[in-house]
Formats: C-alpha cells, sequence, structure tokens
C-alpha cells in the first residue's frame, strides 16, 4: 500500500521567552490497524501507518500464531475511512491452529480479560532464553544504542515515536522500526528480522522506550537473550527476563548503563568481579 502519510504537518502556538508564537509542526500519525486472519479481527492496535508486512509477521511470530514467515501466504493492507485492515491469510495448518484456540477462548469471562478465563492465562509463560550463548562487550551494548539513537528519521522529525533495532555483533543494527506504539514498533522489528532471514538468537533487542513485561515476552519469543533499553524497566519485566535468562540493561547513557539480571553474557573484567 503506498500514498499514506505518516506524519501531518499542524498549527501551534508556541511559547517561548515569555512570548506567543504562531508556527507548525510535525506530529506523527496515529490510526486503527486491525490484524484479521481469515477474514476474523483477531486485535486491533493504534500505529503508525506503515510497515505492514513486517507487522503481519512480526505480530504473527510473538504472539504464538505462527513459527516462521513462510506460514503466512499472502498479507494485504486494505484503508478505509476508519483505519486500516491487515489481512493476513495462513497456510492451513497454522490457520486451523488459530481457530481451534478462538474456539477454546470463547466462553465466559471470570476476571474481565476479554477472552481470557482467568489471570494464569493473562500471565502468559515466557520461554527460556537461559542456553544462549551470545555474549556482548561493554563496547558492543554502546554501540548498539548509539546505533539506534542515528537511525531514527521518524522521531528526529515528530519526537513522538518509539524505536526498536536489532543489533547483531561484527554487522551492527540490521534492522530498525518506529511506532507511536513501542509494542507495535518491537513487532515490526521482529517481523523485518525475520523475513531477513536473521534468528532472534543471534542478535539483541534494543528499544527506545520503557521495558514493560511484555517487552520482555516477546524479545524472549524469538530467542534473543538481550533486551537492550535508553528508558527504565518495570519490577515485573526484572523479574520475567530473571526467570527467562535473559540479560536486561536499561539506561543506556552513553557509556553508562545498568544492568538489571544475567550479567554474566556481558564480557568484562569489571562484571566479572561483580558477578
Amino acid at each position: 500500500m503506498t500514498g499514506l502519510k505518516l506524519t501531518q504537518t499542524v498549527p501551534e502556538t508556541a511559547h517561548r521567552g515569555g512570548k506567543l508564537t504562531a508556527g507548525s509542526r510535525v506530529v506523527p500519525e496515529e490510526t486503527p490497524i486491525a490484524l484479521s486472519y481469515g477474514g476474523s479481527t483477531h486485535a486491533v492496535m493504534m500505529a503508525t501507518p506503515g510497515d505492514f508486512e513486517d507487522f503481519a509477521v512480526g505480530f504473527s511470530l510473538t504472539e504464538g500464531i505462527i513459527t516462521d514467515p513462510s506460514d503466512i501466504e499472502s498479507t494485504e493492507a486494505i484503508a478505509d475511512e476508519k483505519g486500516i485492515d491487515l489481512q493476513i491469510i495462513l497456510r492451513d495448518e497454522q490457520n486451523e491452529a488459530l481457530v481451534s484456540r478462538r474456539r477454546h477462548m470463547a466462553g465466559p469471562v471470570g476476571c474481565g480479560l476479554c477472552g481470557i478465563e482467568s489471570i494464569e492465562q493473562a500471565v502468559r509463560k515466557t520461554p527460556s532464553v537461559s542456553g544462549s550463548t551470545l555474549r556482548l562487550s561493554e563496547q558492543q551494548i554502546i554501540e548498539a544504542v548509539a546505533l539506534l539513537n542515528g537511525q531514527q528519521p521518524l522521531h528526529f522529525e515528530t519526537r513522538a515515536v518509539h524505536g526498536a533495532g536489532f543489533y547483531v555483533p561484527g554487522k551492527g543494527l540490521i534492522a530498525v522500526r518506529e511506532d507511536v506504539g513501542r509494542h507495535n514498533a518491537l513487532d515490526k522489528l521482529v517481523g523485518a528480522a525475520a523475513r531477513a532471514g536473521y534468528a532472534g538468537s543471534t542478535g539483541a533487542v534494543v528499544v527506545t522506550s520503557r521495558v514493560s513485561v511484555e517487552m520482555v515476552q516477546k524479545t524472549a519469543i524469538i530467542g534473543s537473550p538481550f533486551i537492550i533499553a535508553i528508558s527504565a524497566p518495570t519490577a515485573l519485566a526484572i523479574r520475567t527476563a530473571d526467570e527467562a535468562g535473559m540479560t536486561l540493561i536499561a539506561l543506556v547513557r552513553g557509556a553508562d548503563f545498568e544492568i538489571f539480571t544475567n550479567p554474566h553474557r556481558i564480557q568484562s573484567g569489571a562484571i566479572a568481579d561483580v558477578a
């Protein structure tokens, strides 16, 4: 799909130096995107209207609907005045599994969560990445964030979107995606990396947003043992990363950063002494 605008220029009145001045500002678009499988809507996300195929693949992978991009036969983004319907056609086996999953989820809701009958179902099990042999040096961690900071054109234009990158040692950032939603940016990144043939276990997820539990879960689902963030993590994200054997690094500021879980993956004599 072409012709969709990622930004709009809007009028504003700025207060600077004690004075009001009329001007304009570039802001990002935010559009409802329905992810539909076999003609049935599975989820609706408020997102930046772009990178649709990456979004379809990434969302399907992190939600456990598919295990490989080839499980999707086709995608088509259809726009109308209300939003975008991202229609995803799965291979027969994956489609049958999704239909069965929907059938299982249908029924009375006991805890107020749509389609989920218990809190245990809402807090899904996070895969373990403890067996990963990937290691990063301190300099690679610093480099990953520095590279991400330089590859966010939509953020530089609007200052209002999140970024996510996939860092592979020796290759740098092999993909970067941006979106108004941090989960969407990560899903689009996952899709881009998978479509390019990169397994999650070969690199680190790098994000500009805070690290919530969902960000940790999505990172673990693709098999990456690292999540590196510019912002801070939540307590549940830290517990989840620790249980999954993931290395969570946050608050990266220049050469400074904080390690919250599994520091043994970082190649450094100083870190080794602390561990």
